[in-house]
């Protein structure tokens, strides 16, 4: 909201003095103003925001402020409503928090503020890192104030190295003698100068302490009695005042004033609820209004908090005078009505209802995490009472372990759970059921037991078995195992048992409002697509990738696993250059220690790219990598790790570390395409032809376990060369044929390089003009241009020119790559113009001389 000139707002004076030097401090980029409770710091910001006339954002953060996101989101929200955006709000978690606000501060023009109050309250370290980062990289024209108790916790010392912090303490807020006055002035109380000293000195200056006194002067029939027998310590003058303040108030709002002490902020409703009389909300804006230690939470001035140190009092009076623990009961059930379960469990444990509260935990652990909450769930956790007196927190525990990546210690929880569910009221036990399920298969999954998690799909109750409000509340469970059933079976090379999975996991997202984990199905559904179309797998990781992206989330582990797809799949057709940038991409949002499949996947894409460039001691180290990632169970990709392991061993000519690699290969691996390649390999490299058609045998008539792309392909290339060795050059076209029929879908060319094919190529038979464009790709990628062409040539030039061997007709060639008839045309050419040429045949002949289109073939 722009800042306003003008008169101070009821119950606050100019403080001119500290106004301006906020004034001076905003030349600099980060004002910190620290100093303790009921020191007039929010009052002041308030009064120095109203005029400074500049565009401010404003926002005091909520006591126990344990989760990050959830202070991004809040502060986002309060800067684009002071910047009048209308964009939707972000959905949790995985949102990146400062990236959008700093976004969003640069897209202001001119000056802006940001304040925010109460810092004290932000219980992540993790929120305050960022936002140290944030304050240290403002964009230009933005100034930020905090406001903390004690010593704020931000580093800022390079700030202050750099003259661009500026700050105010608790020995600055004082209030002086004019103040004071004028303070009193504006309740209509006048003092002598003899009872105006008392008062300060007696306060010290205090803010709160003075206003606390000026609510009891205001119509006390002898003021300077009062001031004069004012006394004692801090304590006791706030527990007196507070005494003298709520006589002298009217019945309904000391009523309001002391039931919703209770809680951390109100609003009209709930106040009327907790007190049961109409106008409470009149009360509130009247008392924020006359600055009585109340104060808005939100533009609007729907929601208020107490000023800490009142409400404390009027807590500890409350104790003596109502049932406190029903007002909580109360409370809780209000909140728990409106959506807020951790506000609502808060008021719960409050009331001492442990079980009811661990009850409301456990059924909205998982949504919470999922929201963006899991440090407020792991707060609740340790607010329950230690040992065995409260039951049933079992699933929170392990929803809070798996979060952390601790899927060990989730496990022994999840043990609990199942053994308590026996105990469970009937009207509970299939949701529990169901989320212990989708919990045992998320830990089996974070614990890389994959086949462990197929296994466990039976323990998942079906939703025909359950009543509409199980199935309302498991919705985020069944979500999550849909998930995880996918992600398990695609990294079991169950593909298309994965893509069904996943693609039902994204729709029942889409439908509960999760895109978060929308994302992750979408992220892993490229992968499980590789079985037979390259352009689904595109397809799914560009959706993934826009909806990431969309939230904020382009960086976080949620989608790393669309980057290593896209990474490894562009390395399959050659287009190393754009893999080298996804696998970057995956390289940065996959976290240390991360989930084992991720790891394993992210190595072996590194490897794949290092291959195909030739750069086999790369891709080698890069698969040493992957066989450290600690798993319980087996990845299925472990047999494509291994088997490429012996392979680039004997490009290497490190042929006794390939058999020795080979003898340490479990033998339920060793029937695998993936590894009977590479024995072929081994044995072409041992000039024994004869004994690696053999072994390939299994795998070109199927009855080998394979992945169908990469490995019959590599298969049949690799019985070509052990065919060509045994002088059977029939049988090596016809290897060749197939290996070409196989890839020229989706243009595959890594098996040929890899298998050092090229050679192979020459000669052909005519009808192999089919795949001439394909062919040329594949020779272009493993040999030199001599003369300087390619540089001549552009790379979408090169793409038209190897269409010109093939029978394809212009129109045909534009289908092919997606563009105009026009722009090949113009392609066309600019390739004879460059060549030397005026036909289509004379310049595929000129190409073949320079060796930018493969030789042999008519």
């Amino acid at each position: 909201m722009p800042g306003r000139t003008g008169a101070a707002p009821q119950g606050l004076i100019h403080r001119h003095d500290l106004i301006a030097a906020l004034d001076r401090a905003t030349k600099k980029q980060v004002t910190i103003v620290s100093a303790p409770a009921g020191s007039g710091k929010t009052s002041l910001l308030r009064s120095w925001s109203e005029h400074s006339g500049r565009p401010t954002a404003y926002l005091s953060i909520r006591p126990d402020q344990y989760d990050a996101q959830l202070f991004w989101l809040a502060l986002l929200d309060a800067v684009r409503r002071a910047t009048g955006s209308s964009e939707p709000p972000p959905t949790a978690p995985g949102f990146n928090g400062p990236e959008a606000v700093k976004a969003e501060l640069a897209s202001v023009d001119g000056e802006f503020v940001l304040i925010i109050d109460d810092l004290h309250e932000l219980s992540s370290p993790e929120a305050i890192g960022q936002l140290t980062t944030l304050l240290r990289t403002l964009p230009t024209g933005v100034h930020a104030i905090v406001a903390t108790r004690g010593l704020s916790t931000l580093r800022l010392q390079r700030l202050r190295l750099l003259d661009e912090l500026a700050e105010i303490r608790g020995t600055d807020l004082p209030f002086t003698a004019a103040e004071t006055r004028e303070l009193l002035a504006t309740a209509g109380i006048t003092l002598t100068d003899q009872s105006l000293a008392v008062l300060r000195e007696r306060t010290e200056g205090w803010a709160a302490g003075l206003r606390l006194a000026i609510l009891s002067l205001a119509g006390h029939p002898d003021p300077e009695r009062f001031v004069a027998e004012f006394s004692g310590t801090d304590r006791t003058v706030a527990e007196y005042l507070l005494a003298e303040m709520l006589d002298n108030q009217p019945a309904e709002v000391q009523r309001l004033l002391l039931r919703t002490s209770v809680l951390d902020r109100v609003n009209g409703e709930l106040a009327e609820l907790l007190t049961g009389t109409r106008g409470s909300e009149r009360i509130l804006l009247a008392l924020e209004d006359a600055n009585a230690f109340v104060v808005s939470l939100d533009h609007e001035r729907t929601w208020f908090r107490y000023h800490n140190l009142f409400r404390d009092l009027l807590r500890l009076e409350l104790r003596r005078t109502d049932d406190v623990h029903q007002l909580h009961r109360v409370a809780a059930g209000w909140f728990e009505e409106h959506g807020d379960v951790a506000e609502s469990t808060r008021h719960l444990q409050a009331a001492g209802d442990w079980t009811e509260a661990a009850q409301l935990l456990t059924d909205h652990a998982l949504g919470l995490t999922l929201d963006g909450q899991a440090a407020t769930v792991a707060a609740l956790l340790r607010s329950f009472p230690s040992g065995a007196g409260v039951r049933g927190l079992a699933l929170a525990h392990a929803v809070a372990e798996l979060n952390r990546g601790r899927p060990d210690e989730a496990v022994a929880h999840l043990a609990v759970a199942r053994a308590d569910l026996v105990k469970a009221p009937e009207d509970r036990r299939h949701r529990v059921r169901t989320t212990i399920a989708a919990l045992d298969l998320l830990a089996a999954r974070l614990r890389g037991n994959f086949d462990g998690v197929i296994e466990r799909v039976e323990a998942l109750p079906s939703a025909t078995s359950m009543s509409t409000a199980d199935v309302v509340l498991s919705n985020d469970a069944r979500a999550t195992a849909l998930l995880n059933l996918g992600v398990s079976a695609a990294w079991s090379l169950r593909l298309a048992e994965s893509e069904k999975y996943l693609l039902e996991g994204a729709e029942a997202a889409r439908e509960i409002g999760r895109p978060y984990l929308e994302v992750a199905c979408l992220a892993h559904l490229g992968f499980a697509a590789t079985r037979d179309s390259l352009i689904r797998v595109r397809q799914y990781c560009t959706d993934a990738v826009e909806l990431a992206t969309r939230h904020g989330w382009a960086s976080e582990p949620v989608i790393a696993p669309a980057y290593i797809t896209l990474a490894g799949t562009l390395s399959w057709t050659g287009e190393f250059d754009q893999a080298a940038e996804w696998l970057a991409r995956a390289r940065d949002a996959v976290p240390a220690g991360g989930e084992p499949g991720t790891q394993l996947l992210l190595h072996l894409a590194a490897a794949t790219l290092s291959a195909g460039r030739g750069q086999y001691e790369e891709a080698l180290a890069a698969l040493m990598a992957a066989t450290e990632v600690r798993m319980t169970g087996r990845h299925a990709l472990t047999a494509r790790v291994l088997g490429w392991m012996i392979e680039l061993r004997v490009r290497l000519d490190q042929l006794d570390k390939a058999r020795a690699t080979l003898a340490a290969v479990d033998e339920r691996l060793v029937a695998t395409a993936e590894i009977r390649n590479a024995i072929a390999v081994l044995r072409l490299a041992e000039d024994q032809p004869d004994l690696a058609r053999a072994e390939l045998r299994p795998v070109l008539d199927g009855s080998a376990s394979r992945n169908p792309r990469l490995s019959l392909i590599e298969a049949y290339l690799l019985d070509a060369h052990a065919s060509r060795a045994l002088g059977d050059d029939e049988a090596a076209r016809a290897s060749t044929e197939r290996a070409l029929h196989q890839a020229e879908p989706d243009r595959i060319i890594l098996p040929f390089l890899m298998t050092g094919s090229a050679s192979l190529l020459t000669g052909l038979p005519s009808h192999s003009a089919t795949h001439a464009a394909l062919m040329t790709e594949i020779i272009d990628a493993t040999s030199a241009d001599p003369v300087g062409l390619v540089d001549t040539l552009s790379r979408t030039e090169l793409r038209v020119l190897r269409y010109l061997p093939t029978n394809l007709t212009r129109p045909e060639i534009a289908g092919k790559l997606s563009v105009s008839l026009n722009t090949v045309n113009t392609h066309i050419r600019h390739i004879y113009t460059k060549l030397g040429v005026t036909d289509r045949s004379t310049a595929v002949q000129r190409a073949r001389d320079l060796r930018l289109l493969s030789t042999g073939r008519n």
